[in-house]
């Protein structure tokens, strides 16, 4: 079994409150969960109107399918144009 986990800094300039990031965010993991089969949260920054962290898991049986699951995710939010894709990072696991 092979599992990916990814960290996803988002930058969200346009919203001045805590609400408008709410709903940014929302949107995003809801796009991401309809689009791809991983999980995914808001892991970090709740409380900051001006940034997000998200987290999302894929699981799969080959290191480059996890590896491009990843890559398709990240490339994908940075094409919906809700948040800006400041920083992102991933690890990749082999369990036996």
């Amino acid at each position: 079994m092979v599992v990916g986990v990814c960290r996803v800094t988002l930058a969200i300039p346009e919203t001045a409150d805590l609400k408008g990031k709410r709903s940014v965010v929302k949107r995003v993991i809801s796009r991401v969960r309809s689009t791809f089969n991983v999980g995914i949260a808001e892991v970090e920054d709740q409380d900051f109107s001006e940034s997000a962290v998200l987290g999302f898991a894929v699981v799969g049986n080959e290191h480059r399918y996890v590896n491009s699951v990843m890559d398709k995710v990240v490339a994908f939010i940075q094409e919906l144009y809700l948040a800006e894709v400041e920083d992102y990072s991933h690890e990749i696991l082999h369990l036996l």
